[in-house]
Parts: C-alpha cells; sequence; structure tokens
C-alpha cells in the first residue's frame, strides 16, 4: 500500500516496534469502520500480511486507498462464509471492530444481536478451529450502562439499551472461551474513541468543520461528558493486547479510557481556543440525545497493570491532528453524505449518448440525496452508446463509490435498461429517470415527499415539456387515446420518470414479459399512486435520439401491451360491415327483381366496397399482426437485456461470471 498523510499514525518507535511484533497474517474484521480502518492503515504502512474485511468492506469509503487486494468482503453473521474466509487466510492475530447499533439509525434489536453477540460467537468457533494466537474484541463502555462513572472491569453491569445487552453478551463469551477453554481472547471496553475517518454526523467531525469555519455546532446539555481517547491510542491498546493479555490473562475485560471526565463545555472550549473562535458557545440548542450521560468516563488502572498500556494523546492535541487531517482529506470528505434516515434510495439513469450529460446529472442527483438524508447509490445504464458514457461512468464512479456503471452488449432500450438497473439497484425504493437531463433531478426530492406520505408510487406528470408545438400535440392526444384505449387506469402525462417503492419493483422484476413497457406496467401493479407535475425541459446536449416513426412505434408499444380493445373494434367494424352486407343484399335482390338491369350502374358501388371491405381488412391483419409480433416475441424467451460490463470503485468487471458476482455482491454489500 502506498503511504500518504491520510493514511499516517502518530504511533512512536515503540509502538511501530510492538505493531511488528504481532503473529501474522493479521486480520481486521469490521475494518469498514472508522477505527478498523486506522489500525489497517497503521498495520499496512509496516507490513504486507494484513487483512481488511467487513460486510461492505469494498465499497467503503473509507478503506477506498487500501490495497484491493487485501479487502475482503465477509458477513460474519454468515457461519460458512466466515469459514471460507477464515480457512483461506488462517490469519494468527484477529482484531474484531465489527458493531451495530452504536448509531441512532441502528434500531434492528434482532440485527443487534446477530452482528455483536452470533457474530464473535462465529469467530471464535472458526479461529478455534482454523487455530489463533490472539483475537481482541472490541467491546464498548456502554456495557456498564447507567453504572458509568469511572467504573473499574469489576463493577455491575447496568445495562440501558439492546446495544449494551448485546456487548455484555459478547463479552461473557469471551470470559468463557479464555478462562475455561483457554482461547486467546480478550475484551476491550472502548470509551468515546475519535479521529481520522470517523462518521461524519458525530460530535467531532460536527466540531471541526464548524470550528474551520469559526463557528461552533449546536450542542447539548453543556455537563454532557465523555472519556475521549485518541483512535491511534486505542489501536495501540489493541497491539498490547493481542502481544500481552492474550496470553497471560485470556477472557479477560480491561477498559480502554483515559479516566479523565471531559464534559461538554470542556470540549467547547477546547475547540474555541484551537480554532480561534471568536464568539462563545451556546449549549442547549440542540436536544439531548437518550444515551447522553453527566459523569461518563472511565478506570484505566487494569489496562496499565495489565498490558502496560496508557493512552498519550491530550484532547487538545488530538483535535488538533484531526483537524489538520480533515483539511488534508477535503477530496476524499467530497462525497461522503451523513445519511440521517434510515432507508436508501437507487437511482436509475438510462444512458444513450449522454456522455455530455451525465456528470451534470450526476452533481445535480447527488446535492439533492445528501440534502434528503437518505443513502442513496447512482446506477448509470450505458445501453451502448456511440459515445463515451462508459469512460464517464468509470471515472465517476472512481471518486465515488456511490455510483455504479452498467454497460450492455446493444442498444436494449431504456424499458430493458431500466430493468437492467432495478436488477442491480439495493434501495428501499428506485427513480427511474433519463440520462439526457429532461428528468430534473431536483423533482426527485418532491417524489420522496410523497414516498414519505406513504405513496409507493410516485411519477412525474408533465403539465409542460419544453418541445416543437406538434410534438406536444401529438404527445397530448397519444396518452389521451392510450388512457382511453387501456384495459387499466392510465396517468395522462406521466413517463418513465417515477420513485417506484422496493414492493413495487420486485413485482416489476418477476414478471417474465420481454416486451416491457413500464409506464403502463406501473399503473397495472397497483399500489398507491399519485403524480408530481413538473415542466420537462429540452435535453442539455444534442438532438433528442426520438423521431416522429419511433415515437407511432412507441405509441404501439404501448396500446398494444395493455388494451384488446383495438380486437374488439375491429370485432365490431366486422360486424358493422356484415350487418351492412345483409342490408345491401337484400336491397340489390329486391331491386333486381322490380328493376330488372340492363347494363352494370353499380359498378362503382362494388368497387368502392371493394376498396373499404379490402382496406378494412388490411388494417384489421395489420393490427392483428402486431399482436401475433408481441406473442412471438414473448415465445422465443429471449433476454431482456445482455450486459457486457459491470463498473464499481473505478475497476471494470467483464466476463459473464465476473459481471454476475460483482452484480450478485453489490446488491447484498449494499443491503
Amino acid at each position: 500500500m502506498k503511504k500518504n498523510n491520510l493514511t499516517t499514525d502518530i504511533w512512536g518507535t515503540e509502538e511501530r516496534k510492538d505493531a511488528m511484533a504481532l503473529e501474522g497474517p493479521i486480520l481486521i474484521v469490521g475494518a469498514g469502520g472508522f477505527i478498523g480502518a486506522k489500525m489497517y492503515y497503521s498495520l499496512a504502512n509496516l507490513r504486507n500480511d494484513v487483512y481488511a474485511c467487513s460486510l461492505d468492506a469494498k465499497q467503503s469509503w473509507r478503506l477506498s486507498m487500501a490495497e484491493s487486494s487485501h479487502v475482503i468482503n465477509v458477513d460474519i453473521t454468515n457461519y460458512d462464509e466466515l469459514k471460507n474466509c477464515v480457512d483461506n487466510l488462517k490469519p494468527r492475530t484477529v482484531f474484531n471492530y465489527s458493531a451495530y447499533g452504536a448509531y441512532p439509525l441502528q434500531t434492528d434489536s434482532s440485527k443487534i444481536y446477530q452482528v455483536n453477540y452470533i457474530g464473535v460467537l462465529n469467530l471464535i468457533k472458526t479461529l478455534m478451529d482454523a487455530g489463533c494466537s490472539a483475537f481482541v474484541q472490541s467491546g464498548s463502555s456502554s456495557e456498564y450502562g447507567l453504572n458509568c462513572t469511572g467504573s473499574k472491569e469489576s463493577d455491575e453491569l447496568i445495562p440501558n439499551s439492546d446495544y449494551s445487552v448485546s456487548k455484555i453478551s459478547s463479552s461473557y463469551l469471551i470470559k468463557y472461551y479464555g478462562k475455561l477453554l483457554n482461547f486467546p481472547a480478550v475484551n476491550l471496553r472502548l470509551y468515546s474513541i475519535y479521529g481520522p475517518f470517523e462518521e461524519r454526523s458525530r460530535l467531532i467531525p460536527t466540531l471541526i468543520t464548524n470550528g474551520l469555519d469559526g463557528k461552533f455546532p449546536n450542542l447539548v446539555n453543556k455537563d454532557i461528558s465523555r472519556d475521549f481517547v485518541y483512535v491511534d491510542d486505542c489501536n495501540h491498546a489493541f497491539v498490547k493486547a493481542a502481544l500481552i493479555a492474550c496470553k497471560s490473562n485470556p477472557g479477560i475485560t480491561i477498559n480502554v479510557a483515559t479516566g479523565k471526565k471531559t464534559s461538554l463545555e470542556d470540549v467547547a472550549l477546547t475547540a474555541k481556543k484551537v480554532f480561534k473562535i471568536s464568539t462563545n458557545p451556546e449549549f442547549g440548542t440542540m436536544q439531548n440525545r437518550k444515551w447522553d450521560l453527566i459523569d461518563w468516563y472511565g478506570n484505566p488502572e487494569q489496562a496499565k497493570k495489565v498490558m502496560g498500556w496508557q493512552a498519550k494523546t491530550t484532547f487538545e492535541e488530538g483535535l488538533k491532528i484531526n483537524a489538520q487531517w480533515e483539511k488534508e482529506a477535503t477530496s476524499l470528505l467530497r462525497n461522503v453524505s451523513v445519511p440521517t434516515k434510515n432507508k436508501k434510495i437507487s437511482a436509475i439513469f438510462a444512458c444513450y449518448k449522454d456522455n455530455q450529460s451525465i456528470p451534470i446529472l450526476y452533481e445535480r442527483a447527488t446535492k439533492m440525496f445528501q440534502k434528503s438524508g437518505y443513502d442513496y447509490e447512482l446506477i448509470f445504464i450505458n445501453d451502448c452508446s456511440p459515445a463515451n458514457d462508459e469512460e464517464v461512468i468509470k471515472g465517476l464512479s472512481t471518486k465515488d463509490n456511490h455510483v455504479v456503471g452498467i454497460s450492455h452488449s446493444r442498444n436494449f432500450g431504456t424499458q430493458s435498461g431500466f430493468m437492467s438497473g432495478m436488477e442491480v439497484s439495493s434501495g428501499d425504493a428506485a427513480v427511474l429517470m433519463d440520462g439526457d437531463g429532461q428528468d430534473p433531478p431536483e423533482v426527485i426530492a418532491e417524489f420522496i415527499k410523497k414516498w414519505e406520505d406513504g405513496y409507493e408510487i410516485v411519477y412525474g406528470e408533465r403539465v409542460k415539456r419544453e418541445a416543437p408545438l406538434y410534438m406536444q400535440i401529438f404527445y397530448k392526444i397519444f396518452y389521451r387515446v392510450f388512457k382511453k384505449l387501456s384495459d387499466i387506469k392510465i396517468p395522462v402525462d406521466a413517463g418513465d420518470f417515477s420513485l417506484i417503492d422496493r414492493k413495487a419493483v420486485n413485482y416489476l422484476l418477476s414478471f417474465p414479459e420481454k416486451d416491457i413497457f413500464l409506464r403502463g406496467l406501473r399503473a397495472w401493479v397497483g399500489f398507491k399512486q399519485i403524480g408530481v407535475p413538473y415542466v420537462r425541459p429540452e435535453r442539455l446536449f444534442g438532438k433528442s435520439t426520438n423521431s416522429f416513426k419511433k415515437n407511432i412505434w412507441w405509441a404501439k408499444k404501448g396500446i398494444f401491451s395493455f388494451s384488446s380493445k383495438p380486437l374488439y373494434y375491429i370485432q365490431l367494424a366486422g360486424l358493422w360491415c356484415f350487418g351492412a352486407t345483409i342490408i345491401l343484399g337484400l336491397y340489390y335482390l329486391v331491386n333486381f327483381f322490380i328493376n330488372p338491369p340492363r347494363n352494370a350502374p353499380g359498378i362503382t358501388t362494388i368497387i368502392m366496397l371493394v376498396l373499404i371491405i379490402g382496406s378494412i381488412q388490411l388494417l384489421s391483419l395489420s393490427i392483428i399482426g402486431d399482436y401475433i409480433g408481441k406473442i412471438i416475441e414473448e415465445v422465443k424467451n429471449r433476454p431482456k437485456f445482455i450486459r457486457t460490463r459491470a463498473i464499481y470503485a473505478g475497476k471494470t468487471y467483464e466476463t459473464d461470471e465476473e459481471i454476475k458476482k460483482i452484480v450478485s455482491e453489490l446488491k447484498s454489500w449494499k443491503q
């Protein structure tokens, strides 16, 4: 791994010597989190037998500078998957930083216990089978719960959350397997660790971001306190535990704390000094969180006694180091969003000759989603564009892991493009939009509001479009004719631009039909639907790829996909012609006997009837032919699309096996 300022640490000679003494290979579990990522870089800068793994390691922005061959996606709650990883690597030293439930959005209690207890149990079992010299578990000061004031490891544990209970449970696993089965494991109860790569919504990054701008963020009660430990000091405690405690005291629990109570007022005054903020902090401008406690600090005596560790970095020093890192990490952090809502949205762009508009749409969509508070992904479908759409998409994916690119073997059309994107998507909802800029990303914010109100399908309603007058008239007529002919209720002036809830997406993906007309299928699936009016502009660059002839084809596709009324009208016309034929036949028969013909005065009538009936027959046959053509397409059972390349994190996957694997992994990582 190439060393740079963003991956360095403040370890001195002693810390580096200890790190080199660890038995390898070294596996860092939960390396997608900030403490684990920092440990990976600290060790990888010194040795080449360090591996990072987590559920989403390959897509973690924190590990974007890591050696890709040393980054592994592993779900520790899946025993077989974890065992396969351990059997392949045969790690001798394992640091487990994985956790779920420590952040406000992580509220799924079953997942809390699965990750924090079952995951740890799976790790212990697989490592016992494979052989291991040291296993260090990342515990939490939350294990003390309500008894969090200067607590010693032997003090009573009074849990105050599911997270607290799960961490206590894992500490007992360590105690049982360490003390009774002599498994070399130690549990470290971490207090308030802070430092580079930390979650953007947490106190210290928020404090630094505002401090660099010369101001304070919103703050809770000034008396709320923490025991702040700089991340590099914390990680040195893990190294010490592996070298000493795992061998001398397997099963032990040790606090990783400074023993100093730092109130929020102390934090703010330190920030005022470090960042030279002219104003004074205002406390109580933010509501206290339910886990905020007045006296929350630890007792570090056992850490010093058992393994000779103590924190070296003062809070002021750590804040200065962290602030300098934040300045240097501007480009890395630019596309790191802070989801404030526990859902995710997938935006799918169908692209063809859109190389110029893709970067603009990316910027606009990114800005909109970051404001929305939702996690998101941007899936660009290159439908075999003759322009350099793929290169542009790859460039975006290199700098932003929210971007996924899919390339098709030929131009299958926007409908197949959207289906391809929905298959890859992992969001709780999918937004479908053209890649030419005619679907404004800013309108998605209105879609989301309706979705939050309980609507499962929200579609864009084109109240006006910037197009030639004849095209505007054509579209208005088409949607109204389509609605009149359709067997289901079809909204007028509604194109593909829409937000579709995951429930409806799953149904759309389950349909076997190949000749797709999504705006019709979207109406067919039902659910609670509503339209959002917007003005549809012209494409950002170039000319539209839709011609009048192509639009006629689109109109036929929609009508024949969702209406059998043309067949009914043919039958009706046939009945009218049959009735007219009987009447005319009787008329001419009676007239023949009353006024016997002397020549052929009815030849004009006959010719007209032949032409009219013949025209009706040809038109009827063509309509029937369209229906038969659709049947033939469905019977052939050809795929809706063929993927030739998948793009993620700046890498291109080309073989069928690679594409299937990365598509499957993308879906699982992001869920």
